[in-house]
């Protein structure tokens, strides 16, 4: 996420990172080169100019404190002033409403379909009942695609397929949502590859009907500064509430992200990165700036495995661990815990300092599949029993696999090792047991 702005950032610091003080010289050499990363990355110049204006005046105006750096000053400003471009705080978002509507706008191929069924997942798991709505009536497929993500995470779709009227299926999308007791109703619209007025038209026309509480523009934040003339366009015509950025897997410049707040004036309320429906996160600007600047984003990761670690099922593996009970079915449900955060790459690299250290390296989403098809060559009650596993039974994982022997050693050995550590963390007072079992802790 923004390796190249983040990578050219640090390179910006250099100037001013072993200096005893800050003078003008190193201040406006750095920020020249902020400025260029910026514009580097898409950013409007004039934002650029405006934004690294304000470094300055900050840098300039500030006495450096005998425990900090000029290096290190120069970075928390950088990051305040990232977070108040971006929006300063989290934006709140608007569910409430009887039903509450959520009206979903863009440009075809920016994501539209799937961030509905991923609001709806997102919805879901906060104990609202969700109604999905097929009102994107050209695309082909919108409305099979809409009922896939629909059945994927158990929410109804509501679609008529033969009427061509989208404003009509919001109409009585809405009214079948408070016969069938739904509190939120979710709107796909359709889009077009460019803003047209017979697009806009049908959208303002939709809105008029259901008049939503919130009106979100879903846009594609590898496409840069075309994004952000395109959120203007929209927002003259609707006055959207929120953007949604989508795609933040890809290789995004990252002018999107610092330019859409500043230009249309509405928060970024949601980011959305690859095609699993978990893959969502409120955005907090705060923590963005934090991520681009390659301090990590530790919060966002806890919150993550709070959300997927059940504390009843930590105690009780917690338990295990003492009693040296661990087995390979605890160890496959703890990696299936942990594929249900997000890709893998993207939770590296909110630990501080690990992202630069991984940024060139190629994390597949399937990496567990290995050592998942291992344990799935193994019998019950060798999954519960690890230590009968001896040769014979060990060829016989591997050929079950499709791993060579010296691999399914090798995960055997790494298995032992970590058991061995688990040992060790038993010599530790209860409750402050840290490892896989603590992280279901609040």
């Amino acid at each position: 996420m923004f390796e190249s702005l983040s990578e050219r950032l640090e390179s910006a610091f250099k100037q001013i990172k072993g200096e005893g003080r800050i003078t003008e010289l190193n201040v406006a050499a750095t920020v020249k080169d902020i400025r260029r990363a910026l514009v580097d990355a898409d950013v409007n110049y004039k934002i650029a100019k405006e934004f690294t204006d304000k470094i300055k005046d900050k840098a300039m105006g500030e006495k450096v404190l005998t425990a900090v750096s000029p290096g290190q000053l120069m970075v928390k400003i950088v990051k305040d002033e990232l977070a108040e471009l971006m929006g300063g705080t989290e934006s709140e978002f608007n569910a409430k409403g009887n039903p509450a509507v959520i009206l979903i706008a863009g440009l075809q191929g920016s994501g539209k379909t799937t961030f509905s069924g991923k609001l709806a997942n997102y919805l879901k798991s906060k104990k609202f009942s969700p109604l999905l709505v097929a009102a994107d009536i050209y695309r082909p497929a919108a409305i099979d695609q809409l009922k896939v993500l629909g059945g994927q995470i158990g929410v109804e779709v509501f679609s008529e397929p033969e009427n061509k009227d989208a404003v009509d299926i919001a109409r009585k999308a809405v009214a079948q949502a408070r016969t069938l007791n739904k509190n939120v109703v979710i709107i796909d619209t359709a889009g077009r590859l460019a803003v047209d007025e017979a697009m806009m038209t049908e959208v303002s026309n939709i809105k008029a009907a259901v008049n939503p509480q919130e009106i979100l523009f879903v846009v594609d934040s590898m496409t840069g500064q075309d994004a952000v003339n395109t959120a203007k366009a929209f927002n003259d015509r609707l006055d959207f509430s929120g953007v949604v950025l989508t795609k933040l897997d890809g290789d995004t410049r990252g002018g999107a992200a610092l330019s859409i707040k500043y230009t249309v004036n509405k928060p970024i309320k949601f980011i959305s990165s690859g095609e699993k429906l978990d893959t969502l996160d409120v955005f907090y600007p705060e923590r963005m700036a934090q991520r681009i600047l390659g301090m990590g984003d530790i919060t966002t990761l806890v919150e993550r495995a709070q959300a997927q670690f059940d504390e009843a099922e930590a105690k009780k593996l917690e338990k295990k661990i003492r009693k040296n009970q661990f087995d390979f079915e605890d160890f496959k449900q703890q990696l299936e815990q942990i594929k249900k955060m997000g890709n893998i790459k993207d939770l590296l690299g909110m630990i501080p300092g690990v992202g630069k250290a991984i940024k060139d390296i190629d994390i597949s989403d399937d990496a567990f599949k290995g050592i998942e098809a291992m344990i799935n060559s193994m019998t019950p009650f060798e999954r519960a029993n690890p230590d009968v596993i001896d040769g014979s039974r060990r060829k016989r994982i591997a050929k079950g696999s499709g791993k060579d022997l010296t691999e399914v050693n090798a995960f055997m050995k790494q298995f032992e090792q970590m058991k061995d550590m688990m040992k060790m963390m038993n010599k530790m007072p209860m409750g402050r047991m840290p490892g896989l079992g603590g992280l279901g802790r609040r």
